[in-house]
Protein backbone atom coordinates (compact mmCIF):
# COMPACT_ATOMS: atom_id res chain seq x y z
CA UNK A 1 0.00 0.00 0.00
CA UNK A 2 2.84 2.05 0.46
CA UNK A 3 5.84 2.20 -1.74
CA UNK A 4 7.97 5.01 -2.88
CA UNK A 5 6.87 5.39 -6.87
CA UNK A 6 4.19 4.26 -8.86
CA UNK A 7 4.18 2.46 -12.21
CA UNK A 8 5.21 5.15 -14.42
CA UNK A 9 4.34 3.24 -17.58
CA UNK A 10 1.23 2.03 -19.40
CA UNK A 11 -2.12 3.55 -19.10
CA UNK A 12 -5.02 2.77 -16.95
CA UNK A 13 -8.76 4.29 -17.26
CA UNK A 14 -10.78 6.17 -14.45
CA UNK A 15 -14.27 5.81 -14.32
CA UNK A 16 -16.39 9.07 -12.59
CA UNK A 17 -19.97 8.87 -11.22
CA UNK A 18 -21.79 11.82 -11.21
CA UNK A 19 -24.97 11.61 -9.75
CA UNK A 20 -27.84 13.29 -7.77
CA UNK A 21 -29.02 11.95 -4.47
CA UNK A 22 -32.52 11.18 -3.38
CA UNK A 23 -33.80 10.82 0.12
CA UNK A 24 -33.96 6.75 0.24
CA UNK A 25 -30.25 5.52 1.08
CA UNK A 26 -31.08 2.12 -1.34
CA UNK A 27 -31.58 4.04 -4.05
CA UNK A 28 -28.96 6.36 -3.96
CA UNK A 29 -26.87 2.87 -3.69
CA UNK A 30 -28.38 1.73 -6.30
CA UNK A 31 -28.05 4.27 -8.92
CA UNK A 32 -24.04 4.37 -8.00
CA UNK A 33 -23.57 0.91 -8.11
CA UNK A 34 -25.16 1.44 -11.30
CA UNK A 35 -23.10 3.78 -12.33
CA UNK A 36 -19.73 2.13 -11.46
CA UNK A 37 -21.18 -0.87 -13.78
CA UNK A 38 -21.49 0.99 -16.39
CA UNK A 39 -17.76 3.01 -15.81
CA UNK A 40 -16.03 -1.21 -15.82
CA UNK A 41 -18.43 -2.02 -19.01
CA UNK A 42 -16.26 1.49 -20.40
CA UNK A 43 -13.06 -0.35 -19.32
CA UNK A 44 -12.80 1.92 -15.96
CA UNK A 45 -9.97 0.02 -13.68
CA UNK A 46 -10.26 3.06 -11.42
CA UNK A 47 -14.12 4.48 -10.54
CA UNK A 48 -15.02 6.94 -7.96
CA UNK A 49 -18.20 7.89 -6.26
CA UNK A 50 -18.92 11.37 -5.17
CA UNK A 51 -18.92 12.56 -1.47
CA UNK A 52 -21.39 11.03 1.10
CA UNK A 53 -23.44 9.49 -2.10
CA UNK A 54 -25.89 7.49 -0.02
CA UNK A 55 -27.79 10.49 1.72
CA UNK A 56 -28.85 13.72 0.19
CA UNK A 57 -26.12 16.41 1.54
CA UNK A 58 -27.57 17.35 5.13
CA UNK A 59 -24.94 19.10 6.57
CA UNK A 60 -26.90 21.95 5.49
CA UNK A 61 -29.00 22.01 9.10
CA UNK A 62 -27.28 21.20 12.17
CA UNK A 63 -30.19 18.01 13.61
CA UNK A 64 -28.59 15.45 15.60
CA UNK A 65 -31.19 13.11 13.85
CA UNK A 66 -28.70 12.57 11.14
CA UNK A 67 -25.96 10.81 12.80
CA UNK A 68 -28.69 7.71 12.38
CA UNK A 69 -27.21 7.55 8.97
CA UNK A 70 -23.72 7.06 9.81
CA UNK A 71 -22.63 3.34 9.64
CA UNK A 72 -18.95 1.97 10.90
CA UNK A 73 -16.18 0.61 8.58
CA UNK A 74 -16.63 -1.67 7.57
CA UNK A 75 -20.25 -1.92 7.34
CA UNK A 76 -23.29 -1.88 4.89
CA UNK A 77 -21.79 0.15 2.33
CA UNK A 78 -18.80 -1.18 2.12
CA UNK A 79 -20.39 -4.53 2.28
CA UNK A 80 -22.63 -3.95 -1.04
CA UNK A 81 -19.42 -2.22 -2.98
CA UNK A 82 -17.07 -4.78 -2.30
CA UNK A 83 -19.53 -7.05 -4.02
CA UNK A 84 -19.39 -5.15 -6.81
CA UNK A 85 -15.50 -4.32 -7.19
CA UNK A 86 -15.00 -8.10 -6.50
CA UNK A 87 -17.41 -8.84 -9.34
CA UNK A 88 -16.57 -6.65 -11.51
CA UNK A 89 -12.35 -6.88 -11.06
CA UNK A 90 -12.13 -3.26 -10.54
CA UNK A 91 -11.03 -0.76 -7.65
CA UNK A 92 -14.06 1.30 -6.30
CA UNK A 93 -12.99 5.07 -4.59
CA UNK A 94 -16.32 4.49 -1.75
CA UNK A 95 -16.69 7.71 0.28
CA UNK A 96 -19.22 7.35 3.31
CA UNK A 97 -20.38 8.96 6.53
CA UNK A 98 -18.08 6.88 9.36
CA UNK A 99 -19.49 6.19 12.49
CA UNK A 100 -15.93 5.65 14.74
CA UNK A 101 -18.00 5.15 18.04
CA UNK A 102 -20.68 6.18 20.25
CA UNK A 103 -20.56 10.39 19.53
CA UNK A 104 -17.94 10.21 17.06
CA UNK A 105 -18.11 10.47 13.46
CA UNK A 106 -15.98 11.11 9.93
CA UNK A 107 -16.54 11.88 6.69
CA UNK A 108 -14.41 9.54 5.07
CA UNK A 109 -13.88 7.18 2.00
CA UNK A 110 -12.55 3.64 1.40
CA UNK A 111 -10.50 2.25 -1.45
CA UNK A 112 -11.88 -0.97 -2.31
CA UNK A 113 -9.99 -3.45 -4.21
CA UNK A 114 -10.94 -5.73 -7.38
CA UNK A 115 -10.63 -8.31 -4.70
CA UNK A 116 -12.94 -6.78 -2.28
CA UNK A 117 -10.57 -6.11 0.03
CA UNK A 118 -10.63 -2.62 1.68
CA UNK A 119 -7.32 -1.40 0.80
CA UNK A 120 -7.04 2.31 1.94
CA UNK A 121 -9.49 4.28 4.52
CA UNK A 122 -9.26 8.15 4.85
CA UNK A 123 -10.78 10.25 6.77
CA UNK A 124 -11.50 13.96 5.82
CA UNK A 125 -8.60 16.28 7.02
CA UNK A 126 -9.93 19.67 6.24
CA UNK A 127 -13.83 20.41 7.75
CA UNK A 128 -16.02 23.42 6.47
CA UNK A 129 -17.71 25.44 9.19
CA UNK A 130 -20.04 27.79 6.50
CA UNK A 131 -23.70 28.81 6.82
CA UNK A 132 -25.08 26.31 4.55
CA UNK A 133 -21.78 23.73 4.94
CA UNK A 134 -22.09 23.30 8.99
CA UNK A 135 -19.79 19.66 8.78
CA UNK A 136 -17.84 21.05 12.04
CA UNK A 137 -21.09 20.10 13.65
CA UNK A 138 -21.39 16.45 12.34
CA UNK A 139 -17.50 15.05 11.43
CA UNK A 140 -14.16 14.94 13.33
CA UNK A 141 -11.28 16.05 11.37
CA UNK A 142 -9.31 13.12 9.93
CA UNK A 143 -6.68 11.38 11.84
CA UNK A 144 -4.86 8.93 9.63
CA UNK A 145 -3.24 11.78 7.31
CA UNK A 146 -2.83 11.78 3.12
CA UNK A 147 -4.31 8.26 2.07
CA UNK A 148 -1.90 6.95 -0.62
CA UNK A 149 -2.87 3.38 -1.82
CA UNK A 150 -0.87 1.06 -4.78
CA UNK A 151 -3.45 -0.46 -6.36
CA UNK A 152 -3.13 -2.95 -9.49
CA UNK A 153 -3.55 -0.51 -12.04
CA UNK A 154 -1.85 2.59 -10.54
CA UNK A 155 -0.65 4.37 -7.07
CA UNK A 156 -3.67 6.86 -6.46
CA UNK A 157 -4.37 9.48 -3.61
CA UNK A 158 -7.81 10.41 -2.42
CA UNK A 159 -9.08 13.20 -0.35
CA UNK A 160 -12.10 14.52 -0.13
CA UNK A 161 -14.01 18.29 -1.05
CA UNK A 162 -12.40 20.84 1.49
CA UNK A 163 -9.83 19.23 0.91
CA UNK A 164 -9.15 20.35 -2.43
CA UNK A 165 -8.34 24.11 -1.35
CA UNK A 166 -5.63 22.97 0.36
CA UNK A 167 -1.99 22.85 -1.86
CA UNK A 168 -0.43 20.53 1.43
CA UNK A 169 -2.49 17.99 1.15
CA UNK A 170 -2.15 17.63 -2.77
CA UNK A 171 1.83 18.38 -2.46
CA UNK A 172 1.79 15.24 0.61
CA UNK A 173 0.08 13.48 -1.63
CA UNK A 174 2.49 13.26 -4.53
CA UNK A 175 5.10 13.17 -2.26
CA UNK A 176 4.08 9.68 -1.18
CA UNK A 177 3.93 8.46 -4.94
CA UNK A 178 0.29 8.93 -6.03
CA UNK A 179 -0.03 9.15 -9.83
CA UNK A 180 -3.64 9.97 -9.60
CA UNK A 181 -5.36 12.35 -7.20
CA UNK A 182 -8.96 12.12 -6.77
CA UNK A 183 -11.24 14.57 -5.01
CA UNK A 184 -14.80 13.32 -4.43
CA UNK A 185 -16.65 16.00 -3.86
CA UNK A 186 -20.30 17.55 -2.91
CA UNK A 187 -20.24 21.45 -3.93
CA UNK A 188 -22.62 23.81 -6.00
CA UNK A 189 -24.02 27.04 -5.75
CA UNK A 190 -26.57 28.70 -3.37
CA UNK A 191 -29.45 29.89 -5.54
CA UNK A 192 -28.95 33.59 -4.23
CA UNK A 193 -25.65 33.69 -5.59
CA UNK A 194 -25.54 31.63 -8.99
CA UNK A 195 -26.21 34.58 -10.86
CA UNK A 196 -23.99 37.06 -9.62
CA UNK A 197 -20.87 34.91 -8.54
CA UNK A 198 -22.06 31.52 -9.92
CA UNK A 199 -19.24 31.09 -12.98
CA UNK A 200 -16.41 32.59 -11.00
CA UNK A 201 -16.91 29.92 -7.78
CA UNK A 202 -17.08 27.47 -10.63
CA UNK A 203 -13.59 29.14 -12.04
CA UNK A 204 -12.13 28.93 -8.74
CA UNK A 205 -13.03 25.35 -8.02
CA UNK A 206 -11.72 23.88 -11.68
CA UNK A 207 -8.49 26.27 -11.50
CA UNK A 208 -7.09 25.09 -8.06
CA UNK A 209 -7.28 21.83 -8.66
CA UNK A 210 -5.93 22.08 -12.20
CA UNK A 211 -3.24 24.09 -10.31
CA UNK A 212 -2.61 20.97 -7.69
CA UNK A 213 -1.87 18.49 -10.87
CA UNK A 214 0.39 20.96 -12.46
CA UNK A 215 3.03 21.83 -9.45
CA UNK A 216 2.73 18.38 -8.37
CA UNK A 217 2.57 16.95 -12.21
CA UNK A 218 -0.38 14.17 -11.46
CA UNK A 219 -3.52 13.43 -12.63
CA UNK A 220 -6.39 14.93 -10.67
CA UNK A 221 -10.04 13.31 -10.97
CA UNK A 222 -12.96 15.46 -9.30
CA UNK A 223 -16.37 14.04 -8.57
CA UNK A 224 -19.49 15.75 -8.19
CA UNK A 225 -22.73 15.17 -7.31
CA UNK A 226 -25.95 17.40 -9.51
CA UNK A 227 -29.41 18.70 -8.76
CA UNK A 228 -30.80 20.46 -6.48
CA UNK A 229 -31.36 19.92 -2.19
CA UNK A 230 -33.26 21.59 0.28
CA UNK A 231 -32.70 20.29 3.94
CA UNK A 232 -34.80 22.86 5.89
CA UNK A 233 -34.91 26.45 4.97
CA UNK A 234 -32.01 26.18 2.56
CA UNK A 235 -31.02 24.97 -0.85
CA UNK A 236 -27.93 24.13 -2.72
CA UNK A 237 -27.66 23.42 -6.57
CA UNK A 238 -24.79 21.06 -6.51
CA UNK A 239 -23.12 22.14 -10.28
CA UNK A 240 -21.72 18.95 -11.14
CA UNK A 241 -18.41 19.18 -14.32
CA UNK A 242 -16.65 16.59 -12.41
CA UNK A 243 -13.48 16.14 -14.53
CA UNK A 244 -10.14 14.38 -15.56
CA UNK A 245 -7.16 17.07 -15.51
CA UNK A 246 -3.23 15.79 -16.60
CA UNK A 247 -0.30 16.33 -14.50
CA UNK A 248 -0.18 20.02 -16.45
CA UNK A 249 -3.96 20.41 -16.05
CA UNK A 250 -5.02 19.87 -19.32
CA UNK A 251 -8.84 19.14 -18.81
CA UNK A 252 -8.98 15.70 -20.93
CA UNK A 253 -12.92 14.92 -19.79
CA UNK A 254 -15.71 17.41 -18.26
CA UNK A 255 -19.32 16.85 -17.45
CA UNK A 256 -21.67 19.00 -17.60
CA UNK A 257 -25.19 19.45 -14.58
CA UNK A 258 -26.91 16.39 -15.60
CA UNK A 259 -25.98 12.71 -14.33
CA UNK A 260 -22.82 11.49 -16.13
CA UNK A 261 -20.40 8.66 -16.38
CA UNK A 262 -17.24 9.63 -17.33
CA UNK A 263 -14.59 6.81 -18.25
CA UNK A 264 -11.13 8.41 -19.08
CA UNK A 265 -7.63 7.27 -20.15
CA UNK A 266 -4.75 8.18 -18.16
CA UNK A 267 -1.09 7.87 -20.02
CA UNK A 268 0.62 7.22 -16.59
CA UNK A 269 4.01 8.42 -18.56
CA UNK A 270 2.54 11.36 -18.64
CA UNK A 271 3.72 12.27 -15.21
CA UNK A 272 7.38 11.53 -16.48
CA UNK A 273 7.29 13.65 -19.01
CA UNK A 274 5.75 16.57 -17.44
CA UNK A 275 7.99 16.57 -14.10
CA UNK A 276 11.11 16.13 -16.62
CA UNK A 277 10.19 19.48 -18.35
CA UNK A 278 8.93 20.85 -15.03
CA UNK A 279 10.99 19.46 -12.00
CA UNK A 280 9.30 21.21 -9.42
CA UNK A 281 9.77 18.66 -7.27
CA UNK A 282 13.52 18.50 -7.76
CA UNK A 283 13.67 22.52 -7.18
CA UNK A 284 11.84 22.71 -4.47
CA UNK A 285 13.61 24.45 -0.98
CA UNK A 286 12.80 22.31 1.44
CA UNK A 287 15.63 23.88 4.01
CA UNK A 288 13.46 26.70 3.45
CA UNK A 289 10.15 26.02 4.66
CA UNK A 290 10.25 26.50 8.02
CA UNK A 291 6.57 28.17 9.63
CA UNK A 292 4.58 25.64 7.27
CA UNK A 293 3.43 24.52 10.49
CA UNK A 294 2.52 26.94 11.72
CA UNK A 295 -1.24 28.71 11.90
CA UNK A 296 -0.14 32.23 11.14
CA UNK A 297 3.87 33.79 11.29
CA UNK A 298 3.39 37.16 12.26
CA UNK A 299 4.98 39.93 11.00
CA UNK A 300 8.33 41.38 13.05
Amino acid sequence: MDSASGSGTGSVKVGLVQMSMGTERSENLDVALSGAREAASGGAEVICLPELFTSRYFCQVQDPAFFDWAEPIPGPTTHEVSQLARELGVTIVTPLFERRAAGLYHNSLVVVGPDGALGGHYRKLHIPDDPHFQEKFYFTPGDLGVLVAQTPAARLGALICWDQWYPEAARLAALRGAELLFYPTAIGWLPEEKQSEGPSQLDAWRTVQRGHAIANGVFVIAVNRVGRESMGPSEIQFWGHSFVCDPFGVVLAEAGEEEAVLVVECQLGRQEEVRRTWPFLRDRRVDAYGGLDARFLESD
